[in-house]
């Protein structure tokens, strides 16, 4: 018996073609080519639909093409290519949250208070579009740069300085970055709230049956019933005692 193996496809293929599939599902199917003027801002909202829709793979030139019905040069006179692409994404998710920051702290007398918005808005994003931490996290780029000034700004407004303003800076972008990664990546392990309280009974049992360790125990017991917005900002008001406390 005979198999032809060229009409196969391996899993790797398949993987991509659905990949493929799903960010085109986003883009119109043989649309005539717009006639007005492509503006760099409409290249990056209709980035930032395809990364919503199929994440950073489904980001392709051709899906983008086919998404804004114009071709390859027209995107490649406002980007360069696709890091461009995932930083002006990524930036054009962060700088509105930044941005409402500082309007919403004229004449604020808590920056303790600011930080709480800024990291709260950090983790609503990055809950709404989990490829913006996978980005963050990643080299240095104008989205960073962004919340880096804007929490070293409001550090400074709480009278710290020197090189503690660097250390706590950056100890704090770390934990809002890294726990609203982590946060996110388990908020798409349960589509709904009956989903989630399944997901996290399942992962209380297997810690408590493989867990000796008292405060793990503790833990398990408040997995089930916690609430990731609340913990996460008791997490930022732990740093935020530290840091007055260390100033």
């Amino acid at each position: 018996m005979s198999v032809k193996m060229g009409c196969m496809a391996t899993p790797a293929a398949a993987s991509t073609t659905a990949i493929t599939a799903r960010a085109e599902a986003v883009a119109p199917v043989r649309s005539p080519r717009r006639t007005d003027a492509l503006s760099r801002e409409r290249v990056v909202a209709a980035s930032i639909e395809l990364l919503d829709a199929a994440g950073e793979e489904g980001l392709t030139v051709r899906a983008l093409t086919a998404h804004l019905a114009t071709g390859r040069g027209a995107i490649y006179h406002h980007v360069s290519g696709k890091e461009d692409l995932l930083a002006a994404a990524t930036d054009g998710i962060i700088s509105p949250i930044v941005g409402a920051g500082v309007t919403q702290a004229v004449g604020e007398e808590d920056p303790c208070q600011a930080l709480r918005v800024l990291a709260l808005g950090i983790f609503d994003a990055i809950d709404a579009h989990p490829w913006v931490g996978v980005q963050l996290s990643r080299q240095p780029q104008p989205a960073v740069f962004r919340l880096w000034g804007r929490i070293g700004a409001l550090l400074q407004d709480l009278g710290v300085t020197g090189t503690a303003l660097s250390d706590a800076g950056s100890a704090l972008l770390s934990y809002v970055l890294g726990a609203t990664t982590q946060y996110a990546a388990g908020a798409r392990q349960a589509p709904d709230d009956a989903a989630r309280e399944k997901y996290l009974a399942e992962l209380a049992a297997q810690w408590a049956g493989s867990e000796a360790n008292p405060f793990a125990h503790q833990a398990v017991s408040r997995l089930v019933e916690h609430d990731d917005r609340e913990q996460f900002l008791a997490g930022v008001d732990i740093f935020l005692t530290g840091i007055t406390a260390f100033k």
